[in-house]
């Protein structure tokens, strides 16, 4: 009939538990070294503003389109990172109803530690895995990460019109 419980968790992970886990040690390795440079005001939950936040400056319906998350939810996180420091609202050249969300000083000097973090840890996986394989496993993930954008490249290249949906 069909898989017992018992079966089932004898079985291996599925995709959403190993990803989990990806993104629970990243996520601590990151936050714990960040905090030990002195960015112990900053909670893993601010990633989905701090890790697709650019030193120009980006909207915040770009955020919450990046990063997956609702534009309320970037907005309260944007106002936490602004009461904390890290960025700042400014008005939007090009269009002047708009804001764009910029870092601040201490907003920048925390993009350049994490970026650097994360060399380090993504240094240590492809030695452990090999540089061929971890570049494979990379692809690989941000194929499944992404179907959306990649369905959206493929109806482009086939002539269809380009749609909302995966518009950057």
């Amino acid at each position: 009939m069909g898989e017992s419980l018992t079966e089932h968790r004898g079985a291996e992970p599925d995709l959403g538990v190993l990803a989990a886990r990806v993104l629970f040690a990243v996520q601590r390795e990151l936050f714990t070294a960040l905090a030990e440079q002195g960015f112990d005001d900053i909670q893993p939950r601010t990633g989905a503003v701090l890790a697709y936040l650019r030193a120009d400056g980006v909207r915040a319906s770009e955020l919450a389109r990046a990063s997956g998350q609702h534009k309320q939810v970037i907005g309260t996180l944007v106002d936490d990172l602004e009461r904390l420091g890290y960025v700042e609202r400014r008005p939007d050249p090009a269009d002047r109803r708009a804001k764009l969300i910029c870092p601040t000083e201490r907003g920048l000097l925390q993009m350049e530690a994490a970026a650097a973090i994360m060399r380090t840890i993504e240094e240590r996986h492809a030695k452990a895995l090999g540089r061929q394989e971890y570049a494979a496993f990379k692809t690989a993930l941000q194929r499944v990460a992404d179907p959306h954008r990649r369905a959206h490249r493929d109806s482009r290249a086939c002539g269809a019109k380009p749609g909302r949906l995966g518009d950057q």
